[in-house]
């Protein structure tokens, strides 16, 4: 399958205009950096939801992508793009959770390499079949355990982890680069969780927490 023009453009509620409509939300909600609003102008969120959905693709909602699992609401996958590349261009990224593909999505746009890591091997082949379609050929899958990251491919200038652990894997930043930069949300299901940001220094970690959010859970194992 490849996605036509009109796939990607939409209509009514999954047109252009709506797209825009979301842009300014995400700006009047505090999203500035130019190129991360300008992405989010041009990929199409309705594309990786399912049907039934599409016409919610555009609203500041998490939805269901099936499995247990959800696609973040824009804001939060903006604010985590956004606080990768707030110090300038990053190279190499690498994504825990894979999901709708949504979020790498975003980033191929913005950086030269995405690797994405999924553990639930429907959403890794919908979401690579998905890549394949609309011609995003700098992202590179995996079904794998997402707290291995990948490393043979390391290191990455920045890390999203798009569930929750109770702490980051050690893998991980392991695989980190230094002044690479990773961001995760940190906590419990039923607790309060923390958008974490992980600097890697030539000394060791910095760490700061940017907000509380709700993510799913972060889990180990293949399914």
């Amino acid at each position: 399958m490849i996605a036509t023009a009109a796939d990607i453009r939409g209509i009514g509620f999954t047109s252009q205009r709506t797209r825009d409509r979301m842009v300014e939300r995400l700006e009047h909600n505090g999203i500035s950096h130019p190129d991360v609003l300008d992405v989010f102008g041009r990929v199409p969120r309705h594309l990786f939801v399912d049907d039934m959905l599409q016409t919610r693709a555009y609203e500041d909602v998490s939805l269901p992508i099936g499995e247990g699992q959800t696609i973040s609401r824009p804001w939060v996958v903006a604010r985590m793009t956004e606080i990768l590349l707030e110090d300038g261009p990053v190279s190499r990224v690498l994504e825990v959770g894979t999901g709708s593909g949504y979020q790498a999505a975003i980033l191929s746009e913005l950086v030269d390499s995405v690797f994405s890591v999924e553990r639930i091997r429907m959403l890794h082949e919908r979401a690579r079949r998905l890549f394949k379609a609309l011609d995003y050929r700098n992202v590179h899958t995996r079904h794998s355990d997402g707290g291995w990251g990948w490393g043979s491919q390391g290191p990455f200038d920045g890390i999203v982890v798009t569930a929750a652990p109770e702490r980051v894997p050690a893998p991980l930043l392991d695989q980190l680069a230094i002044g690479g930069r990773l961001v995760c949300p940190v906590g419990t299901r039923r607790g309060k969780q923390s958008l974490t940001v992980i600097t890697r220094t030539r000394s060791g970690f910095t760490e700061r927490n940017e907000s509380d959010v709700t993510f799913v859970p972060f889990l180990s194992g293949k399914s």
